[in-house]
């Protein structure tokens, strides 16, 4: 399936039906009177967060999403019938943005989330409603109210409990195919991973969701490389598992050059709970781990340092009960925050 994070579509909601203006006409009845019933009422539009899914891809191949217009007041009083509303269905974690693509006007973060984006009109009156003791016979009916058309954007943020970082070719997908049940692309050369990808790790009786994004370079920030913009899919992590190659030569400057890059985009991603692992350390000796691993925790100011191999297995489960303890205690914290209620 081919990822897509940000689409723009065109939205329309239905027109009311008009009121109808008719009369009652029966050999025997003297008089009939008015009966012009009411317009019907026009669809909404509606956007719904779903489970399954975790592209926009479909937005790609249909970009105009019309309500169905409410049909015309009729005769002996038959009011017109309501018109279809149009749902799009979208991945949980879905920013609905207006026309201008900044202001958000609505953030889909739960399954069965549903917003309506454009109401339909409603319906006219017919001229039986007009009818009053000092106007008998009204020759009057109001047309419906026009639908609403807009353009709208929608962003994905995807949404897990770990967010992996670090530079190209440190092992982050090699990590994650070893620990999840995703499959994503790994070679001996930088940008492998062009696309985020999610994989659900299990370790005792414990799941969480990883996410990986595109390894970062310096100048990122700027457009570099493949840029910052999949950052925003960690935006919503739990928690943000770094990983350090151990084979660099700078293993330093490799951890300071994607924190920076994190405080430039800002979003409050250097504030979140972040577990700091060495990898490949099948391919170190013991004085070089010992020397890579000394390096790694002075860069990160003395903050305690886990050691694995993606390739191997080796400390990979540690690794993942530590994650586990970062997002139980997130999630502790916020126990008491409100939910949204369906």
């Amino acid at each position: 399936m081919k990822f897509l994070d940000l689409a723009k579509v065109t939205i329309r909601s239905g027109s009311g039906g008009g009121g109808a203006v008719s009369f009652r006409r029966e050999k025997y009845v003297e008089f009939g009177g008015p009966d012009g019933g009411n317009g019907g009422r026009g669809g909404d539009v509606i956007v719904e967060a779903v489970a399954g899914l975790n592209t926009l891809i479909d937005f790609r191949y249909q970009q105009h999403f019309f309500a169905k217009n409410g049909q015309h007041g009729m005769g002996r009083q038959r009011t017109g019938k309501d018109g279809d509303d149009v749902t799009l269905k979208v991945p949980v974690g879905t920013q609905i943005m207006d026309e201008d693509g900044e202001t958000i006007l609505f953030d889909l973060t739960e399954i069965g989330q549903k917003i309506v984006i454009a109401k339909g009109g409603n319906g006219g009156f017919g001229n039986l409603y007009f009818k009053s003791s000092t106007n008998q016979a009204p020759r009057r009916a109001n047309a419906g109210l026009a639908g609403v058309e807009r353009e709208i954007w929608l962003n994905l943020k995807l949404i897990a409990d770990v967010g992996l970082l670090g530079l190209p070719n440190a092992g982050k997908s090699t990590f994650l195919g070893e620990t999840t049940n995703a499959s994503p692309k790994i070679a001996d050369y930088a940008f492998t991973t062009l696309y985020p990808s999610l994989g659900v790790a299990q370790v005792d009786d414990d799941q969480f969701v990883i996410a990986d994004i595109p390894g970062l370079i310096e100048g990122a920030h700027e457009g570099r490389g493949i840029g910052d913009r999949f950052l925003g899919h960690i935006e919503r992590c739990s928690v943000l598992l770094h990983i350090i190659d151990g084979t660099s030569e700078s293993i330093g400057q490799d951890y300071h050059t994607v924190m920076q890059e994190l405080e430039a985009y800002g979003g409050g991603l250097t504030d979140k709970p972040r577990v700091t692992v060495l990898n490949k350390i099948d391919e170190l000796d013991e004085d070089d781990l010992s020397f890579a691993l000394g390096a790694l925790r002075s860069a990160t100011g003395g903050q305690p340092v886990l050691a694995m191999s993606g390739g191997t297995g080796e400390g990979t489960a540690d690794v993942l009960r530590a994650l586990v303890k970062q997002i139980e205690l997130v999630h502790a914290l916020d126990a008491e925050a409100p939910k949204w209620q369906p």
